[in-house]
């Protein structure tokens, strides 16, 4: 198991040339990244035990630091397509980690759809935000986390991560659905695109109720972004700007990998794939 979770592969049983390529950006949190990405490539195993499970990372700059650091070498994408094909892999499935089809899943698609010759059937699964489904397993999974730190005076607010692509309002949509769902005072935020944190801490001053904010990352891995934007002691942080507006705050940096309902939407993600390949034989 060591090898698998430094990047290598989990052997499958049965099935020698179909494979599941599970692509996540990295993160150098050895701890979290034992509690997230590895949770979810263990539970894929597990679901396709006839299957071999690969690893690639897209960040190249946590795979040069992970094997400076720690002598761990991962694949970047390219780099695990090549090797898959080298192996006799001809049937993959490439399963991303990503929360929605923003930048990142775009370019992928696209180093995918480049690769697609090398094999007999390629297929990419989809994102863990992908339809109406996965919004209210997603929403219940939050909600399951958050709710016991509730009351009428504390605000849940969820940092995600946001994406420069047209496709933002995936952000949008949740904060929809799960006021809809009942969850009035959940408010979303990102780092990069709308709606920002002076958006949040101006929707919170405007309902004029709460006195505290429970913070939390709306991202698959609680890495950098959750400990330093989020959660850190700088004059910019989440929690810093939030306590000079007035509120006290609390933080929860576990990221949506670490729980069991989340993993099981890229199960169905697989699956779905999967049976894809199975169509183009």
């Amino acid at each position: 198991m060591d090898g698998y979770r430094n990047g290598g592969m989990r052997a499958g049983k049965g099935v020698k040339d179909t494979a599941i390529l599970v692509v996540s950006v990295g993160t150098s949190y050895n701890q979290k990244r034992d509690l997230t990405i590895d949770a979810i490539e263990t539970t894929i195993a597990e679901a396709f035990p006839d299957y071999e499970v690969r690893r690639a990372f897209t960040s190249q700059i946590i795979i040069g630091k992970l094997k400076e650091r720690d002598g761990v070498e991962t694949d970047n994408v390219g780099q695990a397509l090549n090797r898959a094909a080298a192996d006799g892999i001809t049937n993959l499935v490439v399963q991303p980690t990503y929360l929605s089809e923003g930048c990142a899943y775009i370019n992928l698609a696209d180093i995918v759809e480049d690769y697609k010759d090398r094999f007999r059937c390629l297929a990419l699964g989809k994102p863990l935000l992908s339809d109406d489904a996965d919004y209210e397993a997603v929403i219940t999974s939050i909600v399951d986390q958050a709710g016991v730190h509730i009351d009428g005076r504390t605000a849940v607010c969820l940092m995600g991560h946001g994406t420069e692509a047209g496709n933002g309002s995936v952000y949008a949509k949740l904060q929809k659905k799960i006021v809809l769902a009942g969850h009035k005072n959940y408010y979303i935020g990102t780092l990069k695109g709308k709606p920002t944190l002076e958006d949040i801490v101006a929707a919170l001053k405007e309902e004029g109720v709460y006195k505290k904010v429970f913070l939390a990352p709306l991202m698959v891995v609680a890495g950098v972004h959750a400990f330093n934007d989020m959660a850190g002691a700088g004059a910019n942080s989440w929690k810093t700007v939030l306590e000079r507006s007035g509120y006290g705050v609390e933080c929860l940096c576990e990221g949506l990998g670490q729980f069991e309902a989340i993993r099981s939407i890229y199960v169905r993600h697989v699956q779905e794939a999967v049976s894809s390949l199975k169509l183009c034989r």
